[in-house]
């Protein structure tokens, strides 16, 4: 089975038109900036926002086909887990699993043998009697995904599902629900804003900007060649737009970089910023391109030193401590920046 959706929806100020297709067994990831659609896209799927146009079909199963088919969110057989979770609060972790297959018309000591399961698959079948306010946050979000799972939906629906966690807590949730979708059989969106999350827990990424499709494919192959400015800050990456002529590439701002393997036409340049060394003088030696360029930010990533160079072109370089005080960076600090050939990653635009 597969599911295909042609999602079209006009607003006054904003327009989706995106076509999505998730396959039984696979996780499908929405990333993009704040008002790209995401949302709108997952809410379309679920049955809350009808379209405009184009059509959602899961296998024989048209569910939205406007002007002449729409159907509602409680006749889908979908499961959705939020980002605020959504817990009714007087209701116990049980019941709350409970709840849907309740509102399906499954008898009482079924549908809560049925939670009591799906606790149990999600390590809570302690907390069967807790009720949410006695719940850490990570407990509330796995009794949000069984209540979804326990229902055999067809198709999964992600929004966010890991954003309200601290960190120590979401890297156990993510390790849990990879495991958990592994085991899903139907058909998984995922909307979120975190990169790590999308990579760990998604067969395919689909970027959106502006209400429509700007990339998509593999996390490996989108990390690799991002086509876009998003993209290239998601994975962390520069990224430039040009003209090849072999080994050289003559970048749209103006400037021009010299690359290990020789391409023609429009290219899009890439590289990490770790691949970006800073000097005091201009750098002689092994072949690499060199260029003046002048410190206007720096930030602290963890355990390195992010610096915003304007130059020509500008470019992001992660440094080490040691390298931040050997060279005492600071902002308007001059210095070259360095780029050996073999770090740029070039690819068709």
């Amino acid at each position: 089975m597969t599911l295909e959706a042609e999602i079209r929806i006009t607003r006054e100020r904003f327009e989706l038109d995106i076509t999505v297709t998730v396959s039984a067994g696979e996780v499908v990831a929405l990333l993009g900036p704040n008002g790209a659609g995401k949302t709108t896209a997952l809410r379309a799927l679920a049955g809350l926002t009808p379209l405009t146009g184009g059509r959602i079909r899961l296998d024989e199963n048209t569910w939205d086909a406007p002007p002449k088919l729409f159907t509602p969110a409680e006749r889908r057989a979908v499961g959705v887990v939020f980002q605020d979770y959504l817990l009714f609060a007087h209701m116990s972790a049980q019941d709350n699993v409970a709840f849907g297959l309740r509102a399906r018309g499954q008898h009482r000591r079924a549908a809560r043998d049925r939670a009591e399961y799906w606790l149990d698959r999600v390590g809570l079948a302690e907390h069967l009697h807790a009720k949410p306010r006695a719940l850490s946050g990570g407990q509330a979000q796995r009794v949000a995904l069984a209540r979804a799972l326990a229902t055999d939906p067809q198709l999964l629906l992600l929004d966010e599902p890991l954003a309200a966690l601290d960190a120590s807590t979401r890297l156990q949730v993510r390790t849990d629900l990879a495991h958990h979708l592994t085991d899903y059989t139907g058909h998984t969106v995922l909307v979120t804003h975190d990169p790590l999350d999308a990579m760990v827990l998604a067969d395919r990424l689909v970027i959106l900007e502006d209400g429509n499709i700007i990339q998509e494919g593999p996390p490996g192959e989108v990390a690799r060649r991002p086509r876009s400015d998003y993209v290239a800050s998601l994975v962390g990456l520069n990224l430039y737009r040009g003209t090849a002529h072999g080994n050289t590439v003559d970048l749209d701002g103006g400037a021009t970089l010299t690359v290990a393997e020789p391409a023609q036409g429009a290219v899009h340049v890439a590289f990490p910023p770790n691949a970006v060394s800073l000097h005091p003088e201009q750098p002689a030696g092994s072949p690499r391109n060199t260029w003046p360029v002048t410190i206007i930010g720096l930030e602290q990533h963890a355990h390195t030193t992010r610096v915003r160079l304007d130059g020509s072109p500008t470019v992001l370089a992660d440094v080490t401590p040691a390298t931040v005080a050997e060279l005492r960076l600071h902002h308007g600090a001059q210095l070259w920046a360095a780029l050996k050939a073999t770090e740029i990653n070039t690819y068709p635009a």
